[in-house]
């Protein structure tokens, strides 16, 4: 099991809020390390480099590969990230361990495809409207996958697909399924409130104002 991205990592020991605020302001990032029956690990990230990789969807949803020295430690996968409340900067980011015979629980981006060519917004003018945008799975690691395809190329006005619909990879469980649970993912509509905002403007403006009566004269 080897990890698709790669963590370089140093020790740390140092705790509390201070010790934080000093790696930050050295351009690092507090880490930590945990799960898998073994003791958690301190670690501090170079801030830029990490940056980078949390730009790809794909790190979300992949085995992390933590090397600390030069060797690999350990794989994991990311659990939380914590950002800077307005600043494009990682405050601070939390790993958990995997190995490689225990199923991991995570959410899975949805990718949707042919979405204007289905027959409901291409020959129906209706609107596409994403229900659900990410998904819970269960699996091992080895078969995490990092997106699910939704394939909308024949979907007409009123219709919707739902999560048993999706093709997922073997061994790959949706945890709403498993739970007895079946919503729509994505569905299309017809869009009749934009059209009747549109005419109603239109029919007040073609209604004649009723014409002023002349005053009456006042007889002498």
């Amino acid at each position: 099991m080897s990890g698709k991205f790669e963590l370089n990592a140093e020790m740390r020991s140092a705790k509390g809020t201070g010790a934080s605020r000093r790696l930050r302001r050295a351009g690092k990032v507090p880490g930590i390390l945990y799960g898998a029956g073994k003791d958690p690990v301190m670690l501090s990230f170079e801030h830029d480099p990490l940056w980078h990789q949390t730009r790809h969807e794909a790190f979300y949803t992949s085995i992390l590969s933590i090397k600390v020295d030069g060797e690999v430690i350990d794989q994991a996968v990311l659990r939380d990230l914590h950002m800077h409340p307005y600043k494009p900067r990682v405050a601070h980011v939390d790993l958990q361990r995997v190995s490689a015979s225990e199923r991991l629980h995570l959410p899975v981006p949805l990718h949707f495809i042919n979405q204007e060519t289905a027959p409901g917004v291409k020959l129906q003018g209706g609107l596409i409207a994403h229900l659900m945008t990410e998904v819970d799975v269960s699996c091992l690691p080895s078969q995490l996958p990092e997106f699910l395809t939704v394939d909308v190329g024949n979907l007409r006005v009123g219709e919707s697909i739902h999560l048993s619909n999706l093709t997922v990879p073997e061994g790959v469980t949706l945890t709403d399924l498993a739970h007895g649970n079946d919503p729509a993912i994505v569905t299309i509509t017809v869009v009749r409130e934009t059209v009747e905002a549109e005419t109603a403007p239109a029919a007040e403006a073609a209604t004649p104002a009723p014409e002023a009566q002349a005053p009456k004269a006042e007889g002498k």
